[in-house]
């Protein structure tokens, strides 16, 4: 157990800290490329009056599987090479590499920006269209 929360402390350390300053621009690109995925999927779902795409994927378990096919290949990309920008800076700084940690790090610059700015796109264009 220690493991894990040894784990978390280190990837919120360094994602926080001033150590990743050789490679900060992954968090500014990796989430504004997770975000022009999401803003054309969300306006192409609020055209076709599909839902809020992560309210569809938590209830709607007939549609889940097509709908992160669709999803990972919108942010598949941005998500792989946030994991290699990750492990490079690791290695870099570090001189070791932790891979649950690069996953860590690129769920949250590539997936959670992804969900939310597709789901928000789609609801604030759904409004705009009742309007």
């Amino acid at each position: 157990m220690d493991f894990i929360v040894d784990a978390f402390v280190r990837t919120w350390t360094d994602m926080t800290s001033g150590r990743h300053a050789p490679l900060a621009f992954r968090f500014v690109v990796q989430p504004l490329m997770a975000a022009i995925f999401a803003f054309r999927a969300g306006r192409q779902d609020a055209r076709d009056g599909r839902p809020l795409y992560f309210w569809a994927l938590a209830t709607d378990a007939a549609q889940r599987r097509a709908l992160l096919k669709e999803g990972w290949q919108h942010v598949g990309k941005v998500f792989l090479l946030a994991v290699v920008i990750d492990a490079i800076y690791q290695f870099s700084v570090m001189r070791w590499v932790y891979p649950g940690e690069a996953l860590m790090v690129a769920a949250v610059l590539a997936v959670i920006p992804y969900l939310v700015v597709r789901s928000l796109i789609n609801q604030v264009l759904r409004w705009k269209l009742r309007k």
